[in-house]
Parts: C-alpha cells; sequence; structure tokens
C-alpha cells in the first residue's frame, strides 16, 4: 500500500513542480520579454511623456474640469473619477432613477458651460463606461465641445475642430470599434498649440 501510494504520490509532485516552473515562470518571462522588444510602447503601459515629464497613459482617462480643456466620459469609480485601481461602472440600469437623475444633472453642466450650444449632447458625454477609466470620447462629443473650448482659449471653431480631426482615431484595422478621440492626446495638442502661439508672440 506504501509502495503504490510512494509510486503514484511521486508522478504527481514531479509534474506539479514542472507545470509550476513552465506557467508560473518560463511562460510569464517570455510574454513579458517578447512584449518588451516587440511592443514597447503598449508593454510599458502606453505612458505620455511631455518634456520628460509624465503625463498619464492614453488607455485611461483623466478628469478633465476646466473650461478650456475637452471633457472625457462621467467615471463612476471611487473614490474619484477614473481611479485606475478601483476600475467600475455605476451598476445602474436605464430604468434607475438615480441614473435619469445623474444624466439630467450631467446634462445641465454641460449646457451651463456652454449655454448658446444648440447641438444635442452626445451620450456618451452624459453616461460613464463600464469599466469608468474610457479614455475616449465619440468625435460627436468632441465636436460638441469644440465652440467652449475655442471660446476659452480664443481660437476659431474651425481651428479647434481641425485639432480634434488631426487626433481622431479610426477603427481598429478598419473594421472593429467606432472612430473615437483620446481626450488626453487632444488636450495635450491644444496646449501645444498655445505654447507655439506664445512662443510666436514673443517674437
Amino acid at each position: 500500500m506504501k509502495l503504490l501510494l510512494k509510486q503514484s504520490l511521486r508522478p504527481a509532485v514531479v509534474l506539479f513542480i514542472l507545470l509550476s516552473i513552465i506557467t508560473g515562470i518560463a511562460y510569464p518571462l517570455a510574454t513579458t520579454v517578447l512584449g518588451k522588444w516587440l511592443l514597447p510602447q503598449q508593454a510599458n503601459g502606453s505612458l505620455i511623456e511631455s518634456e520628460g515629464k509624465l503625463i498619464g497613459s492614453s488607455l485611461i482617462g483623466q478628469n478633465f474640469t476646466e473650461a478650456k480643456y475637452f471633457w472625457g466620459r462621467p467615471s463612476a469609480t471611487g473614490p474619484y473619477p477614473n481611479n485606475a485601481t478601483a476600475s467600475s461602472g455605476s451598476n445602474q440600469g436605464p430604468l434607475n432613477p438615480a441614473l435619469a437623475d445623474a444624466v439630467k444633472s450631467r446634462v445641465s453642466a454641460l449646457k451651463a458651460a456652454n449655454p448658446n450650444n444648440a447641438l444635442p449632447v452626445p451620450v456618451d458625454l452624459v453616461t460613464a463606461s463600464a469599466s469608468g477609466l474610457d479614455p475616449h470620447i465619440s468625435p460627436a462629443a468632441a465636436a460638441y465641445q469644440a465652440s467652449r473650448v475655442a471660446k476659452e482659449r480664443g481660437l476659431s471653431v474651425t481651428s479647434v475642430q481641425a485639432l480634434i480631426d488631426d487626433n481622431t482615431e479610426g477603427r481598429q484595422w478598419g473594421v472593429l470599434g467606432e472612430p473615437r478621440v483620446n481626450v488626453l492626446k487632444l488636450n495635450m495638442a491644444l496646449d501645444k498649440n498655445a505654447a507655439k502661439k506664445s512662443d510666436k508672440s514673443s517674437v
């Protein structure tokens, strides 16, 4: 009996150790090395830097609130918006009164920030994504905010719309998803444009 138990236990232990080495050490190490070699930007979190300073990640939204910036989607993460350590949605269904109240409040805030805007409010500006970390808005959501941003920055709506067009990403591989605008990258382009104007005026 002891011999039978020893004979059956030994292969199980050896297999456990072998699989632990393969799946716990070799595979993660190989994927990490290959990832950093083939896709270094993505493997390191798609981080964005400006003048040597870390600004954020193109994969995680930021809570822009100033009128001179484009605003992203609402975030339901806690205890603060766009908390990358607590990805979550609101878990509120379309018939939930709390969701209806939140949408009405967000629509009112958008209209108060730009009362002369007669465009319909795009749905992604008043509803949170499932992750609460969505870094993108639709081109329509960006266009809705163009007049406000243009006014705050002393720019023409046409020039702001041109920046939106330059920062609009198409469908992945031409077929997957919808066109979208990365809010952080767009706001960085705005600041870069403002810096260029400042440099020209100081010459």
